[in-house]
């Protein structure tokens, strides 16, 4: 659509994917070198070491909560200076949201649901609620409606994520990784095959990364057209799915995954008439984890969800490059403001700073020499040198 759009005006585009032919990528990445492809799309495959640009003005990133510190860097990167940058996503993550009040990013909030969608009632069940659970399965398909099972592995035996599957454990909840080690995981082939066994007469898919490119779409136009009844899916089906006749959401072994992410699959439900639901099951006792789930109970907001997030986990490391550490979580603490609370307070604060810098850029006026010492001995204490 982009391509059609683009090169009406004249603009080369191209698509860049890690499925790419090699002799494919080559073109593409000289082009781009060159200057000669002015306008690339692609995935993850856009970060990688061969491609460069010749100048690069914009940088546009889509579900960025699915790219890391270190990805978004490494775009933005790419070319020569600092190109223009604009993220989007249904749930900004707290990253994004503490650099809006560091002053460094400016926010536009989309506050209305499209025509037509759904709120989403949420629950948490635990285990013990299998036989009820498939009943509200059973009751959904009787009524000619859909459902999606989402797993956070591919398998039951495999021990390390593929790219993209295994989610990790909330997002740097290190207490959480140990508490939540140990809870069987669920796997979407085995999940499918007991499915398939309780519900005989209905179709029941699996999908996931490891299948090629055209059976996963295969898979997907028959779940589009109701010829598959239960789809059990890893997050492959995060983004960019829309099946309007899906009402029920069941996401297994929830504490695994971070809230953008629980709040990305719960949006693939919600999109018809009918009333849609989203069950997170888990058996975790973690009071982090079972608090953190809670707050997709309490709202279907996107934006209350990131500053909940943000609140819960902290900004992100703001230096990373001082500390040789990048984290999701940690960064300065403030002593007069809370960075979930007291916003108005912190963008007057950064208004003001503005204006000094403006005034005297390197702080070198008496009067701000107090400052600039103060904000150095502040980077120096945490990334334990200043090299």
């Amino acid at each position: 659509d982009l391509s059609a759009l683009f090169e009406s005006f004249g603009i080369k585009t191209a698509l860049l994917t890690g499925s790419a032919k090699a002799s494919e990528k080559r073109l593409i990445y000289e082009r781009l070198s060159s200057g000669e492809l002015q306008f690339v799309i692609g995935t993850h495959a856009v970060i990688s070491s061969g491609v460069r640009f010749a100048k690069l003005g914009l940088v546009i990133t889509d579900e960025q909560h699915r790219f890391g510190v270190a990805q978004r860097a490494a775009l933005s990167e790419k070319g020569i200076g600092t190109p223009h940058t604009l993220v989007m996503s249904a749930t900004p993550i707290p990253r994004s949201l503490a650099l809006v009040l560091y002053g460094d990013l400016d926010i536009s909030v989309l506050d209305e649901l499209p025509p037509g969608r759904q709120i989403i009632d949420t629950f948490i069940v635990s285990e013990s609620y299998r036989l009820r659970l498939n009943a509200f399965i059973r009751r959904h398909t009787d009524a000619g409606n859909q459902v999606y099972v989402v797993c956070p592995s591919v398998e039951t035996k495999e021990k390390e994520a593929d790219e993209g599957e295994i989610v990790k454990f909330g997002y740097g909840y290190d207490a959480e990784e140990i508490a939540n080690a140990t809870l069987p995981l669920k796997s979407a082939v085995e999940t499918a095959q007991n499915l398939g066994h309780t519900f005989p007469d209905l179709n029941v898919g699996c999908i996931h990364g490891r299948l090629k490119t055209t059976e996963k779409d295969k898979i997907m136009r028959e779940f589009n057209m109701n010829a598959i009844q239960i789809l059990v899916s890893t997050t492959v089906i995060e983004v960019g799915v829309n099946v309007p006749n899906a009402t029920l959401m069941i996401i297994e072994n929830a504490e695994r995954f971070g809230l953008s992410q629980l709040h990305q699959l719960r949006g693939r439900v919600g999109r018809g008439r009918a009333k849609s639901y989203c069950v997170l099951v888990t058996d975790t006792k973690n009071s982090d984890s079972l608090t953190r789930l809670a707050v997709m109970r309490e709202t279907n907001n996107g934006y209350k969800i990131a500053e909940r997030d943000l609140e819960l986990r902290g900004p992100g490391d703001f230096i990373p490059r001082l500390s040789g550490d990048i984290r999701q979580h940690g960064g300065f603490r403030f002593r007069l403001a809370s960075i979930y609370t007291d916003m108005t307070t912190l963008k007057n604060a950064n208004s003001a700073a503005d204006a000094v810098l403006k005034d005297d850029p390197d702080l070198s006026h008496a009067e701000n020499k107090p400052s600039a010492d103060l904000i150095t001995n502040m980077f120096r204490l945490h990334s334990g040198s200043m090299n």
